[in-house]
């Protein structure tokens, strides 16, 4: 009986020193790197007017409708980019009501572009990513919406066109993934640029 309560006791002490290095001194450690060396990142990538006023993240897509700003690719998140739901809407290539869905958004996305009937789509424009939080959309997508935009605001295309190249995130390491606009960032810099 003495020898069980004293397994009994180390492995109590054993959990206890487990869970002060596990659930205290571990964390803490790493909280505290993560706030030294990557201070933006490890608190969201927010993107912070000179205010204080926060505009959003670097990382969460925002859903643009207005004319005067470029558009973000389709959410599948809840109501649309809802971090709460995050996720696709898990509907396959055979599936009637994403192809209806996709045809739809073709359709809107040309008359609100001004593109002709066979004008090809980007398909970032039409089809929502896997988190449906995506921030960024392509070059072509961005292109396509430039007219649009450059009218809303009563500006040059050549400005416009020049936010979107200031505004470009580059693929990483130069070969990893494509490039890629920030939307939020990018009508951001429209915004101030209109202000101006």
């Amino acid at each position: 009986m003495k020898e069980l309560f004293s397994e009994i006791r180390r492995a109590v002490m054993a959990t206890l020193v487990l869970a002060v290095v596990c659930c205290g001194i571990y964390p803490l450690i790493v909280f505290g790197i993560a706030q030294a060396a990557f201070h933006d990142k490890a608190n969201g990538s927010l993107i912070v007017e000179k205010d204080g006023t926060v505009r959003g993240s670097k990382l969460l897509g925002q859903n643009f409708t207005a004319e005067k700003y470029f558009h973000p690719r389709p959410s599948a998140a809840g109501n649309g980019y809802d971090a709460a739901n995050s996720g696709g809407s898990n509907l396959g290539p055979t599936s009637q009501k994403l192809n209806d869905a996709i045809k739809e958004r073709i359709k809107a996305y040309r008359k609100e572009n001004g593109l002709k009937e066979r004008d090809a789509v980007p398909v970032d424009a039409v089809t929502a990513s896997g988190s449906g939080l995506d921030p960024h959309i392509s070059l072509r997508n961005a292109e396509l919406q430039t007219a649009r935009v450059a009218k809303a605001r009563n500006l040059g295309k050549d400005k416009v066109r020049a936010l979107i190249q200031q505004n470009t995130d580059k693929a990483d390491l130069g070969v990893l993934g494509e490039s890629g606009i920030n939307v939020l960032q990018l009508n951001l810099a429209i915004d101030a640029l209109a202000n101006s």
